[in-house]
């Protein structure tokens, strides 16, 4: 089993890490797409038609993020850290995947909001009109390869601190006339 771990963690990395830069860049193309359509201007108010290849490709973008979130979180394992105190005994791989999922979540909260606002504002039955929201696409396909980031770092973390657990776990294991299985 942790032979078969540590030939899938290069691959688990990639996928987090192509699902990411496949969401960001569908994300700005829903931006280049937004701003295909007619638009009226006047000062900071702005009234546009919807665009539905944005609508499209935003969706796409923040099913990807959701997917790639899920992934990384669901193979990744939990990584319990419940004080302060706890995290400072802790070693710096489970330190380092604590953090990193951490600003994983709120990277994703944000960049799947600024997806979802952008989609929501290019559906078909609504033609927007209010103060102008030109770059919620870009900049959450811009957070969406932070995301991954964050993701790949938070897999190698906890995997890493998942296989020091099991090294002292075999090490304090008591040796007697029936060891426990492995």
């Amino acid at each position: 089993m942790a032979l078969m771990s540590k030939r899938m963690g290069p691959v688990i990395c990639l996928l987090i890490m192509v699902m990411d830069i496949v969401a960001g860049i569908l994300g700005i193309e829903a931006q280049v797409a937004q701003n295909k359509e007619r638009n009226m201007r006047v000062w900071i108010f702005e009234c546009r038609e919807p665009s539905e290849a944005a609508y499209k490709l935003g969706l796409a973008a923040c099913i990807l993020l959701a997917i790639a979130h899920i992934i990384a979180n669901v193979l990744g394992g939990c990584v319990c850290i419940s004080s302060t105190e706890e995290y400072t005994r802790s070693s710096p791989n489970k330190q380092i995947a604590a953090a990193s999922l951490i600003f994983s979540w709120i990277i994703l909260f944000i960049a799947f909001s600024l997806l979802v606002l952008g989609t929501v504002s290019n559906s078909r039955s609504r033609q927007t009109c209010g103060f102008s929201h030109k770059h919620l696409f870009v900049i959450g396909g811009i957070l969406c390869f932070v995301h991954g980031l964050f993701l790949v770092a938070y897999y190698v973390g906890a995997s890493a601190a998942r296989a020091e657990d099991d090294h002292i776990f075999k090490q304090q294991r008591p040796a007697g006339p029936f060891p426990l299985p492995v």
